[in-house]
């Protein structure tokens, strides 16, 4: 046996001493897709009941209970780890209000932690942190995101994948110690995921028993509702691992143009104008690798051999305003475009009223592998590229403007990049 495998052997009895392993661990919000709901879910290692108490701030007490499930999750690898994982549902909540809580059972419980219920409607103008690629090695910008989070500056996260990146024989403990980090900005902000590479093994196993995505697909793609946005999380995964089903690439495919097409009916669209696409690999890129999107012809993009289930042309005939992407460890924000030219709204303006989708690339947020550099000579299509740790925020701000700007942690927390995006509202409209 190798250093890894004693690793891994002896890792479970240090972590384990002095835990009880009825104690909730790894707590995480997630959003169901009501605004008078949310959903909880942690892990113990033995059994143990699924309640959360919860109530109101400001209090000092819980008025409600809420009961839910576990499921046992044994990990792929050949220590065949086993844990439970717990989902409560909160229901009945005001929206926009502040609630405290606490997870667990007799048996345990969590420290008790804050969040407030999404805002109902699409008159309000919902906060967001957009990421991927943060890893449990080298998280450089999770401190700044913790801070932001205290403040009170976000409404949702949004992780474009790649977490934790899980070692081959150790997968399920690195992913313990991944959530455990994050948990103290995922238990107060719901934390919507998609996702990346770095989950594939086993199936996606940990990805798909970790998170709760809303549903029935275990979060391999879903779309909700947030303000006047209608966000779609996505797999661009299935294009890559085919050996776990080349039929998912179809069923993705179909489910996309089917959400689509409901979210572009008129009365759909009027309350929610913005269409919001996330999926780890980009269509684009410019980074210094051999990657799919730089050395060759996105798989993503343009689809399976014969051009099978290619997404531009889908996401262009409907008129998503806006993919962010990760997977590159850079920020690279794109003109908007179409089938690699450039169709900017005008001259001095080029995001307002743009005539194909505006891309973000946001992998930075700092993980084991380090940065990506950039090719000398980007392509006319790329607008800015920051070689920085960081993360974005983004804020619907109503029907007609969002705000886009780039975090730099490599900057103490400088603003480096900032736009508007604008549309016109003269009702739905496809680019073509």
């Amino acid at each position: 046996m190798g250093p890894r495998g004693w690793l891994c052997l002896v890792l479970p009895w240090v972590l384990c001493q002095g835990t009880s392993r009825t104690q909730p661990e790894q707590v995480h919000l997630s959003y169901p897709g009501d605004p008078t709901a949310m959903t909880v879910t942690w892990t113990t290692f033995n059994r143990a009941g699924s309640i959360v108490e919860f109530g109101p701030e400001p209090g000092e007490v819980f008025t409600t209970s809420a009961k839910g499930h576990a499921s046992r999750f044994v990990d792929g690898g050949w220590l065949r780890r086993s844990m439970f994982i717990h989902r409560v549902t909160l229901r009945g909540l005001a929206p926009g209000q502040r609630y405290a809580y606490r997870c667990g059972s007799p048996l345990g419980w969590s420290r008790v932690y804050g969040f407030r219920a999404l805002q109902n409607g699409t008159d309000w103008s919902p906060r967001l942190a957009v990421f991927g690629d943060m890893g449990n090695i080298n998280p450089q910008s999770l401190p700044r995101l913790q801070r932001d989070t205290q403040q009170d500056m976000y409404d949702v996260i949004l992780h474009v994948g790649d977490f934790a990146y899980d070692m081959d024989q150790c997968n399920a403990r690195v992913g313990d110690a991944f959530m455990r980090k994050i948990e103290p900005v995922a238990a107060s902000v719901p934390y919507m995921t998609c996702p990346g590479n770095h989950e594939e093994k086993y199936n996606f196993s940990n990805y798909r028993a970790r998170f709760s995505m809303p549903g029935d697909t275990e979060g391999l793609w879903y779309s909700w509702d947030v303000g006047p946005a209608h966000i779609i999380s996505f797999s661009t995964e299935v294009y890559f691992y085919l050996n776990y089903g080349r039929h998912l690439v179809q069923e993705q495919y179909q489910w996309l143009e089917r959400d689509l097409q409901k979210a572009t009916r008129p009365d759909r669209r009027r309350r929610h104008p913005w269409i919001i696409t996330m999926g780890h690999r980009p269509m684009y890129c410019s980074n210094n690798d051999l990657d799919d999107c730089t050395e060759h012809e996105s798989i993503v993009r343009r689809g399976l051999p014969q051009h099978l289930y290619g997404l531009e042309d889908l996401f262009y005939k409907y008129g998503v305003d806006l993919e962010l992407w990760a997977h590159e460890h850079s920020y690279e924000r794109l003109w908007p475009v179409y089938n690699y030219q450039v169709y900017n709204g005008s001259a001095k303006s080029p995001y307002t009223n743009p005539r194909a989708p505006v891309h973000i690339i946001t992998g930075s947020a700092g993980c084991k592998e380090r940065l990506d550099p950039f090719v000398p000579n980007p392509r006319e299509w790329s607008a800015l590229r920051i070689e920085d740790y960081g993360y974005t925020r983004l804020q619907i701000l109503n029907r007609s403007h969002i705000w886009l700007e780039q975090v730099s942690d490599d900057q103490d927390g400088k603003v480096v990049d900032g736009i508007w995006l604008i549309k016109e509202l003269h009702g739905p409209k496809a680019w073509h």
